[in-house]
């Protein structure tokens, strides 16, 4: 099989570059270890930047996120138990974000993929990049069986921090950067009426809690717990009744709970692979970086890596020009350590730690009250969550 462009990974980020790669008339294969189903089984984040509204308009798939999404023009900071609200609307002359499922999203990429009738491969299993150092990359993989081989101009690792496009890389040729933080999050997903029309961040002496949701009808709710914890502790009650201590009381009192249908601790660092370009290989989104969910810029840094990536590619069918690759990594890295520094900054200013001192604790409430009646700090704030430009 040839193509132009070889994609690994069907999650949002290999589909929206797809999506733009066709739209543009580039062709594009992807390839992905799992099936369908497994990837939209998949429960992750639903805060979405204007940025990653617009590229799901260029790829002509955003018609059913500005049918359901949910545009915030704010949210709140909850501590000393009260709300703090911050207008990211005002504060940032009329920016705003969307809440929409990953889940959601990625499945809309795929009906319209699907309905452009191009080459999507699931279950592929051993996909391996070859020789991207050159100018004759390939990629290999196994299917009921048998080997086969994609020749390809470029290749684009999206396939996750597991995946093989990194793993691929010489280790002399990568260099990484990591914190891991000494907590968790225990989430769940129900389908009730969320507490708050907008997202509530809640700094509180049991540990970090955030109020968030997928629709009017579904909410999503974590709470910071030990790294050693167990799901298996947790009942639906235990849940409920610890977010309502982590609560500002009107919050607690208006909480509808029910029966979870899904429930997980994610463990949360923050991780940097330089640089994201090995020759024809790039590498997207949770390949080369990972940042705890507290600044909702996981997902929102995949798409803008997309963009510096699908514009370089643009750029090089159709105006015969290699600048834009060449820039692809150091585009894509400045911009990935504003949001991994934003959220470092969010996750340490919202969360217990272990080992804080009282000295600590106390620069840790002083940050949040000059933050919330400060207009400049507000103002920084509401612009790292709503996006940084492109």
């Amino acid at each position: 099989m040839r193509t132009q462009v070889a994609i690994i990974g069907s999650g949002p980020s290999g589909l929206l570059l797809g999506q733009l790669l066709t739209e543009a008339g580039i062709d594009n294969v992807i390839l992905d270890r799992v099936g369908k189903d497994h990837i939209l089984g998949r429960v992750r984040a639903g805060v979405l930047e204007e940025g990653t509204v617009g590229l799901m308009e260029k790829a002509k798939s955003g018609a059913r996120l500005h049918a359901e999404g949910l545009p915030h023009d704010g949210f709140s900071l909850a501590f000393d138990g009260r709300d703090h609200r911050i207008d990211l609307y005002g504060l940032t002359g009329g920016k705003r974000v969307t809440v929409y499922g990953q889940t959601e999203l990625t499945r809309d990429l795929m009906a319209y993929r699907e309905q452009s009738s191009a080459t999507t491969i699931f279950d592929a299993a051993n996909v391996q990049p070859h020789d991207f150092e050159g100018i004759a990359p390939y990629v290999t993989y196994e299917k009921d069986g048998v080997t086969h081989r994609v020749d390809c101009d470029f290749i684009a690792g999206c396939d996750g921090f597991h995946g093989a496009s990194r793993k691929s890389v010489p280790e002399k040729s990568i260099r990484s950067f990591e914190k891991i933080y000494p907590f968790g999050w225990l989430g769940l997903l129900a389908d009730v009426p969320p507490v708050n029309h907008e997202l509530v961040y809640a700094n509180h002496p049991r540990g970090f809690a955030l109020c968030s949701m997928r629709s009017m009808t579904r909410s999503r709710y974590y709470i910071q717990c030990p790294l050693d914890e167990k799901i298996e502790n947790w009942s639906d009650d235990r849940f409920w009744d610890e977010l309502r201590h982590r609560l500002p009381e009107h919050h607690a009192e208006a909480l509808i709970t029910g029966a979870s249908f899904e429930k997980s601790i994610a463990p949360l660092r923050s991780f940097v692979a330089e640089p994201m370009r090995f020759g024809r290989l790039f590498l997207v989104g949770d390949a080369a970086h990972i940042v705890p969910p507290t600044g909702a810029k996981g997902l929102n840094l995949a798409a803008s890596d997309v963009h510096y990536l699908f514009s370089g590619l643009a750029e090089h069918y159709q105006d015969r020009s290699n600048a834009g690759l060449e820039a692809y990594s150091t585009h894509a890295l400045a911009r990935v350590w504003k949001a991994v520094r934003f959220s470092w900054w969010m996750t340490t200013m919202m969360h217990r730690f272990p080992d804080t001192s009282d000295f600590d604790q106390k620069i840790q409430e002083a940050e949040l009250d000059y933050l919330t009646h400060s207009r400049a700090a507000s103002t920084a704030l509401a612009e790292n969550y709503v996006g940084l430009p492109y």
